[in-house]
């Protein structure tokens, strides 16, 4: 009886349970056993299923209503996995990785898209290959890292350290080359987003991926979203890192002992009076009285060894099925390497701070609607010394390294009348402080109207930008001394005059300014598939407003939209269009439509290539054409009116002696009736392999005719009567090159896995219409047919030598007299080419020389290895095709700055032609006692060949094994050390062959070595 009583109480307690459902517990982890926070847990094949989600142990608890019922596993970027609970109370699922979805959606022009059904050319890349190096602009990354950009850093200083970039190159010689960027959306700077905050990173370069955004798409579109919560328990992400750098390279000069001697030496040769007793250079280099003989080396003088950058990201992100949040806070500092006195009361040393925050909200108010709130931006306080860096670098080249000490042993500071002291413009001049601040607003709400239609969906987005700027200003005019003369018979240096100057500091502030924008949009898309066809389509809305304080606000207003359709995941066909208008044209003028067309065919999925998927996983052919438009052409704004001049000057009336002069009105610019946009007309064909489900290959073959470029007129009669010549819409350029980029990713086994990718961009362009005389056309001075920003000189033949000459040191018969610079020339100085053909050298020989300063080629290959817990990245990058015109100044040669100005480089020295080495191809040509006006002008003489290939980064990590983070209540973490610019190859060795000076005296850029940590918790 009692066993039947248990029986009885049994039953009824199952009954009750299965009434009031059965719990169910477990683990959800990947396959190699760590556990996944955030997987999405539900009750299969049933109405308004219950639901979990796994913790940050990737455990979960969860009520079923029967025994008997199934539980549906999901997570972003893993198969969806089904399991039957068959009575059980613990169930642990191990989640299978799905690399296709991962890779499913790409981000494109104003939404996404499969990526299979993709034939435009777009660029994509991970954020985390941009994080390296120290610098804070991002644009700095992007060179070498994806195909299609071409990019140069001119300057490694802080907060003027942003890189020149473009994509597919330049195509136009007149307003903006820039691409547009949008972040979310919305048009914004590159080089303000840090990395950490960034989820997609996507670049449109043809006339499919670009032709919606009218004209604004002609120079190619980057398009940033930010970072997303996903629905998990919080997961919280700190990442710190500190640098220390170093210059890569400076000009080497002479020390003042051998500049001495070399400066004795060419005054013999020219027959002057030695400037320069022997006592002297012997004091001079053995440190006999350094205040007295002084051996200054004012690069040295002016810089420290090295300077510091840190940073920090803090991320947290989370949340459900009804709210999801994604919080990334950013620090950022960076100092400079001009030095500092610190015996002053302020600091004026190069100090530059950077916060920045972004806060993306997602909320599902209904099971169709979804809210967005995005909200972000920076402070920035950036202090520097009062003078510019080029001004003390240029001084620092100026001034001579034996005229005095940067400052006396007793503290008083030397200047040579007329003269700077760079060491004093450096430290002595006070500081500038500069705050700026930007806002970043976005709110959208997206609805699904599925039950209109599956598939369709309505979205308005509305953003609110405001960035401002303040600055002020500390300035002093500290004393100075005339350079000592001597001692006195108490060894006190003796001065024979003092500049009092003024050792209090003023104080100067700067009017705030800044700008603000607004933008709007409206968008309805619809994807769907029905069988074998999948259809993808956009219609859009949009106007925007930007205002910063000119006389009418910048607004843009159009449609754009997209149909694409893909049959069986083959055969895919795309057709684009912008139509929008800009305020910068004429009543009836401001609108234009900029359609294009993109086929593509997935060979790799046709029936018969089955058999060959093992080998080629992928093979796409794809082709596309369009035109898009610039509406940002330079000049005048709202060129189309015509505009007078009310201060002119010259109007004279009276007799002779009683004249009288006064301003009047006359004519200014003449209005373009017609003013237009530039139109880019692009084409596009492209190859996409995959092969062994391990390399990747892309080939893009493009180009683009620019046409519509605003541009001055230049060959206008006179008797026409402008009295400026007017503008026009007429400039033509041709742009084109070819793409490639290679991936490939290997896991060789448990333990080991590889990495390596490369990447190749060749851009140049050609001038079609510059309006030039036709006599120029096709000659050494006309522009057309070649490349914007050609290099302009003389043409260099070689070396004059003695064979040249007569015995009375006239030039033989035929030679062509030099009348560029000096009255006569001798063996050593350059010979020029006659290019006009009238017997005399002239500045009507000057033409283009060829090649540009920036570069046509731009490349880079890296790699990775993993072994278990280490692992190891390289990054080289490189440019080709790109020169620069160095010197062409009177003091650009050893000596010819005399005793007033000037140092002397110590590289390629012995390379340089004299009596005892008359190598007509010698790198430096004869030197002299002074200018000489024949040997630095510009010309393919010192036109050099500026490539490289620079160790970008190499990178060593560890990660920490799983058993150890645990108990730390850590996901994970991981530490590293990294080299930035380590090295260096190139054929021009006098100073860093990247940065943007022709004499090398510029803030160079950075070798670093970093530290870093990854916690994840």
């Amino acid at each position: 009886m009692v066993a039947s009583l248990r029986e009885t109480s049994v039953e009824s307690t199952l009954e009750v349970q299965q009434q009031k459902g059965v719990r169910v517990t477990g683990m959800v982890t990947d396959k190699d056993k760590n556990p996944l926070p955030g997987v999405t847990i539900v009750v299969a094949n049933v109405e308004n299923p219950a639901g979990a989600v796994t913790d940050i142990d990737g455990l979960f608890q969860i009520t079923i209503p029967a025994k008997n019922s199934s539980l549906e596993f999901s997570y972003i970027g893993f198969k969806k996995k089904t399991v039957a609970v068959n009575g059980s109370k613990l169930i642990n699922v191990v989640m299978e990785e799905d690399a296709s979805e991962l890779e499913e959606v790409v981000i494109t022009g104003y939404g996404s898209q499969k990526k299979a059904s993709i034939i435009g050319s777009i660029e994509t890349i991970q954020p985390q290959q941009l994080k390296f190096g120290t610098s804070r602009t991002m644009s700095n990354s992007l060179a070498g890292k994806l195909s299609g950009v071409i990019a140069i850093q001119r300057s490694g200083e802080p907060g003027y350290d942003d890189s020149n970039f473009w994509i597919r190159g330049i195509s136009s010689f007149s307003g903006n080359n820039k691409p547009l960027v949008l972040v979310d959306g919305i048009a914004r700077d590159l080089n303000n987003v840090d990395v950490a905050e960034i989820e997609s990173f996507s670049i449109l370069k043809d006339a499919s991926a670009s032709a919606m955004y009218g004209v604004r798409g002609a120079n190619g579109v980057i398009v940033i979203t930010t970072k997303h919560g996903q629905i998990g328990a919080p997961q919280v992400r700190v990442h710190v890192e500190h640098a220390i750098n170093q210059p890569t390279k400076f000009p080497e000069f002479l020390n003042a002992p051998d500049y001495m001697t070399l400066l004795n030496q060419l005054a013999a040769q020219d027959g002057a009076v030695l400037p320069f007793e022997q006592q002297r250079i012997d004091r001079t280099r053995s440190g006999y009285d350094p205040d007295l003989y002084p051996n200054v080396n004012w690069i040295d003088a002016i810089t420290k060894d090295y300077a510091y950058t840190t940073k920090g990201n803090l991320e947290v992100s989370g949340g459900s099925d009804f709210l999801r949040y994604s919080i990334v806070a950013s620090y950022f500092n960076e100092s400079g390497i001009l030095d500092q006195d610190k015996t002053l009361p302020v600091d004026n040393a190069t100090d530059n701070n950077q916060f920045n925050m972004r806060s993306n909200i997602d909320m599902n108010v209904t099971k169709t609607t979804l809210m967005r709130v995005n909200i972000g931006g920076f402070l920035n306080r950036f202090r520097k010394q009062r003078c510019s860096t080029d001004q003390a670098f240029r001084e620092a080249f100026e001034t001579l390294p034996f005229v005095h000490p940067a400052r006396y042993s007793d503290g008083a500071i030397p200047r040579e009348t007329q003269r700077a002291n760079p060491w004093r413009t450096a430290t002595q001049g006070g500081y500038d402080l500069t705050t700026s601040s930007k806002i970043q607003t976005l709110f959208s709400v997206e609805q699904d109207l599925r039950q209109i239609t599956p598939g369709l969906k309505a979205k308005g987005i509305f953003s609110f930008d405001r960035w401002n700027s303040s600055r002020r200003s500390r300035t002093s005019n500290t004393p100075t001394v005339h350079p000592a003369t001597g001692r006195d018979a108490e060894g006190n240096l003796v001065y024979t005059s003092y500049d009092v100057g003024d050792e209090s500091m003023g104080s100067e502030t700067g009017t705030e300014y800044g700008n603000s924008n607004v933008y709007f949009e409206f968008n309805l898309s619809y994807n769907r598939t029905f069988g074998k066809n999948d259809i993808d389509a956009l219609l859009l809305y949009n106007q925007q407003s930007y205002d910063d304080g000119s006389i009418q606000d910048y607004r843009k207003q159009g449609f754009a939209g997209r149909l694409s359709y893909t049959y069986d995941s083959r055969y895919v066909a795309e057709f684009n269009f912008g139509y929008n208008g800009s305020e910068n044209f004429a009543k009836g003028k401001r609108y234009g439509f900029f359609p294009s067309v993109a086929v593509g065919w997935l060979m790799s999925e046709e029936p018969w290539m089955e058999s060959m998927k093992k080998t080629f996983d992928k093979i796409k052919f794809r082709a596309s054409l369009g035109q898009a438009g610039n509406d940002n052409i330079g000049g005048r704004r709202f060129a189309y009116l015509t505009t007078l001049k009310t201060d002119a000057e010259g109007y004279v009336w009276g007799t002779t002696g009683q004249k009288n002069y006064g301003n009047g009105i006359t004519e200014g610019e003449i209005g373009v009736t017609n003013l237009t946009w530039e139109t880019a007309t692009k084409s596009n064909l492209g190859l996409e392999v995959g092969l062994l489900n391990a390399l990747d290959i892309t080939v893009d073959i493009f180009r683009e005719k620019r046409k519509n470029i605003f541009m001055q007129r230049r060959i206008i009669p006179t008797q026409t009567g402008f009295i400026t010549n007017p503008w026009a819409n007429y400039g033509k350029v041709t742009n084109g090159g070819m793409e490639v980029s290679i991936n490939l990713h290997k896991q060789l086994n448990k333990d080991w896995f590889t990495s390596f990718y490369g990447n190749f961009t060749f851009a140049k362009n050609r001038v079609d219409e510059y309006d030039e005389a036709f006599s120029k056309i096709g000659t050494y001075r006309g522009q057309t047919g070649r490349s914007m920003n050609e290099l302009w000189g003389l043409t260099a033949e070689r070396l004059f030598t003695a064979d040249d000459f007569n015995s009375d040191g006239s030039l033989k018969f035929g030679i062509p007299t030099q009348e560029v610079g000096a009255a006569k020339v001798y063996p050593g100085d350059i010979k020029y080419v006659d290019m006009n053909g009238d017997g005399k050298i002239t500045e009507e020989d000057e033409g283009y020389i060829g090649g540009t300063e920036d570069p046509r080629i731009v490349y880079g290959f890296g790699g990775v290895i993993a072994y278990k817990n280490i692992d190891f990245n390289f990054f080289f990058q490189g440019t080709a095709d790109t020169h620069r015109v160095i010197g062409n100044s009177e003091i650009f040669l050893p000596g010819s700055g005399t005793t007033v100005q000037g140092n002397a480089y110590s590289a390629n020295l012995d390379d340089r032609w004299t009596d005892d080495n008359q190598d007509p191809y010698a790198f430096w040509p004869r030197l002299t006692y002074g200018p000489n006006k024949n040997n630095y002008r510009a010309s393919t003489w010192w036109k050099k060949d500026m490539s490289f290939l620079r160790l970008k980064t190499v990178e060593i990590g560890y990660t920490f094994p799983k058993k150890w983070m645990d108990k730390i209540y850590s996901k994970g973490a991981r530490i590293f050390v990294s080299g930035n610019n380590l090295l260096c190859f190139s054929p021009f060795k006098l100073w860093d062959p990247e940065l943007g000076t022709n004499n090398g005296l510029k803030y160079p850029m950075n070798r670093s070595v970093l530290f870093g940590i990854d916690i994840n918790f």
